[in-house]
């Protein structure tokens, strides 16, 4: 089964280097780790250094969220710089509840690591919510290995295109 993710991120890096913007990359990344990983939903956030916030416009089943860089689970997976996981997200304190009254869905477990840029600078934020039996440690490190396999492709989208998230 190992070697089956292995092989699935093989095909994946393929049809990756093929998208020319982080619209089209950041659907496929979506949906791939959480297959892998069985994970409900996927958010990428990426984070915007001058305004100190981080935005996604990939938040499955929701138009856009901005969060400030030292609020909620993905400000402090940015703080601490390492991939952090709540399998009782509401018991969290750093848990931003007022995301899921807005939209409506219910966080249950939650699962983030930090995306470094090329000089180790945070780029961005890959988070996964509600595994069925909640996250372990495997799922860990595969987000870390993860995160910083399409690294290059959001630090190279981030280079050459408007990254505000501006609509």
């Amino acid at each position: 089964m190992k070697d089956d993710k292995y092989l699935k991120l093989a095909y994946f890096g393929r049809e990756l280097l093929a998208k020319r913007s982080l619209q089209e990359g950041l659907p496929l990344i979506s949906k791939y780790v959480k297959e892998v990983i069985n994970a409900d939903r996927c958010s990428i956030f990426i984070y915007e250094q001058s305004t100190k916030e981080l935005w996604t416009t990939l938040s499955d089943g929701v138009d856009k969220i901005k969060v400030s860089a030292d609020k909620g689970l993905v400000g402090k997976t940015i703080n601490e710089r390492k991939p952090l996981q709540a399998n009782n997200a509401y018991a969290h304190p750093a848990f931003l509840r007022d995301i899921d009254k807005k939209t409506g869905y219910i966080t249950h477990s939650i699962i983030t690591a930090p995306i470094f840029s090329s000089s180790r600078e945070i780029i961005g934020v890959l988070e996964l919510l509600n595994k069925e039996g909640g996250f372990d440690d495997e799922d860990t490190k595969f987000m870390i290995f993860f995160a910083h396999y399409i690294s290059g492709f959001i630090e190279l989208q981030n280079t050459h295109t408007d990254t505000k998230g501006e609509s």
